[in-house]
């Protein structure tokens, strides 16, 4: 069993659980650093420390640190600007922003094979209803 390992720059405080049955580490890191964002511990335009600087403080590879930052980025938590860093995204803009993108693809695809308004929305009110529950 590895020991739980910190890491706090600033207002940035993760814990990985290393035991048996826990979440892997990117997804441990990608969860903890979207809950302090959409939570607003971390504020709009925090910078997130460096893939590498991150690795290092956790005791992990880049890669995971890099792959919990692509999830992050997809998911509109964080953004990446170049050689200026990576950053906290605007609070709301960037989920709402890719929700409303998935929906249009969604409504889109639903047309094309011939589902009706009707059959679009149950079908997707019943992926909405199984995801967060009744």
């Amino acid at each position: 069993m590895r020991e739980n390992r910190r890491v706090t720059p600033t207002n940035l405080k993760i814990t990985l659980d290393g035991s048996a049955g826990s979440a892997a580490p990117y997804e441990q890191l990608r969860a903890q650093i979207a809950d302090r964002a959409r939570s607003g511990k971390l504020p709009a335009g925090f910078k997130l420390p460096t893939v590498r600087g991150l690795a290092e403080e956790l005791g992990l590879a880049a890669n995971t640190v890099a792959k919990a930052y692509r999830a992050l980025e997809a998911d509109g938590v964080i953004e990446t600007r170049g050689r200026n860093g990576t950053f906290v995204a605007a609070a709301g803009e960037g989920p709402a922003r890719e929700a409303a993108s998935c929906a249009q693809n969604f409504a889109e695809r639903a047309h094309r094979l011939g589902l009706t308004r009707a059959e679009a929305l149950a079908a997707a009110t019943e992926a909405v209803r199984a995801r967060y529950g009744s």
